[in-house]
């Protein structure tokens, strides 16, 4: 297979000539989607999603529509018709894990009480080890340099460790998806452990999770050298798992999972499916792009606390004058919510707390400040204003960094997460027995007559 064309045989001027013919018959003139009324990104006309499916999973609210206009509001993130706000006050006012309660709610529709969180704690914990071979085969014999392909390649792996892993009844996909929310973590965790010995010259650790531990604690034990860490630093990372673990059927990844589980295929080419579409810089690679960005930000300011240094700069990223000439600042904005993003609201109140024990209040500060300053210097000269807010891309990539995680684990974490709602995703597509998702593309060629080899000059 070739690698990379420049070290191939392939000349350059013939690998030139072939990406210009490509590229010359797949453009397409940008006025014809608006001929002929394209909904692209399956977006309506001022940004709102076409409707496509029903899901009684999640749900994200941003605005209304008031006489066919849509109206900015305040953000709300439902799991199963509960406030997630609620939800998280809800553990935390009892200084408890949320991750497995959220996990339960969305995979069956409903708050577990005490004895049935305890169930469904202790079947996810005696899940998680991993099958005999499994981490040899999948993970330790071909450590890949991308976790998220790593991790896809697994669950495709996990197909020929299951006996019948094509049956898509409800009792043999519920097996199936236990055991993926029980194992991505550890899968996770040790594909970071493989690429580390292999491609960045570390020892290779490789511990076994504990039962004891919830799934937060057990990846913090899997991921650090010393498997030491604090009852804050485990109980922000919990927090991040619930405000990830669902988002609604119109995300991508959650509706990759519902378009290939259309297909009648597993459970694991759907996840695994799910995995490699969280993977894309748009999607779950988000905080990545912060991280990188807010690294650029602080080493060009001067003050970290002067307004207007920090304005001017924020100015010259959406000039294209700084940054990666995207004009974006990155965490920016969101596809629905407008006004807020509620996980940020969330997540910004707890990392206060680790911020203040790991003394990085000064870059907290920060962040808060360009928060605030951003959407009014995005807007300025603009005719028509846009309702802008963080997102919780913006303070995520931030928090992991602060509980010493690799940033060759952020995106992976939200799998370990996301698995969850592509679980109850899978499971509701199943259920409901709908056609195969087929959207159309309007073809805009002329037909043409064959000509025979002799006759094309």
């Amino acid at each position: 297979m070739i690698q990379n064309c420049e070290n191939s045989s392939i000349k350059a001027a013939l690998v030139k000539n072939y990406a210009d013919k490509i590229r010359a018959t797949g453009k397409i003139d940008k006025e014809l989607y608006e001929k002929f009324n394209v909904k692209r990104g399956l977006r309506n006309a001022d940004g709102t999603g076409v409707l496509v499916g029903l899901t009684t999973i999640g749900s994200v609210h941003g605005y209304v529509i008031s006489e066919s206009e849509k109206v900015s509001c305040p953000g709300a993130l439902y799991y199963r018709g509960i406030d997630v706000v609620d939800l998280v006050k809800g553990f935390q006012a009892e200084s408890r894990f949320g991750f497995e309660e959220c996990a339960y709610l969305l995979l069956f529709g409903e708050m577990p009480n005490r004895q049935e969180l305890q169930s469904w704690e202790e079947l996810l914990a005696a899940r998680r080890n991993l099958p005999e071979g499994f981490k040899e085969n999948a993970i330790i014999r071909a450590p890949g340099r991308d976790l998220m392909n790593s991790i896809a390649r697994a669950v495709l792996t996990a197909y020929t460790y299951d006996p019948e892993p094509d049956r898509l009844d409800l009792e043999s996909t519920f097996c199936q998806c236990v055991d993926m929310i029980a194992r991505f973590p550890v899968i996770a965790a040790y594909a970071y452990q493989a690429k580390a010995h292999y491609h960045m010259n570390q020892s290779l650790m490789l511990r076994n999770p504990l039962p004891s531990l919830s799934t937060a604690e057990n990846f913090l034990l899997l991921t650090r050298e010393d498997g030491v860490y604090t009852k804050l630093e485990a109980e922000l990372l919990d927090l991040c798992l619930v405000l990830h673990a669902e988002h609604g059927g119109g995300n991508n990844s959650a509706f990759t999972t519902h378009v290939v589980t259309s297909s009648g295929t597993d459970a694991y080419a759907a996840i695994a499916a799910a995995t490699l579409s969280l993977k894309g810089p748009r999607h779950g690679g988000a905080s990545l792009r912060v991280m990188e960005q807010m690294r650029e930000i602080k080493s060009n300011l001067e003050h970290w606390d002067n307004e207007g240094e920090i304005a001017d700069y924020l100015q010259s990223i959406l000039e294209k004058k700084a940054g990666d000439s995207t004009g974006l600042i990155y965490g920016l904005g969101h596809a629905v919510y407008t006004l807020s993003d509620p996980r940020t609201d969330i997540l910004r109140t707890k990392a206060r707390l680790l911020a203040k024990t790991k003394g990085r209040e000064e870059e907290l500060k920060l962040y808060e400040t360009i928060e605030r300053l951003a959407p009014e210097i995005f807007n300025r000269g603009r005719d028509k204003k846009r309702d802008l807010c963080a997102n919780v891309d913006f303070y995520s990539g931030f928090v992991y960094d602060m509980l010493n995680i690799p940033m060759d684990l952020f995106t992976p974490l939200f799998a370990v997460s996301r698995v969850v709602g592509w679980c109850a995703h899978r499971i509701e597509e199943l259920v409901n027995s709908g056609p195969i998702i087929r959207p159309a593309y309007k073809a805009i060629f002329k037909e043409r007559p064959y000509k025979s080899l002799d006759q094309r000059g």
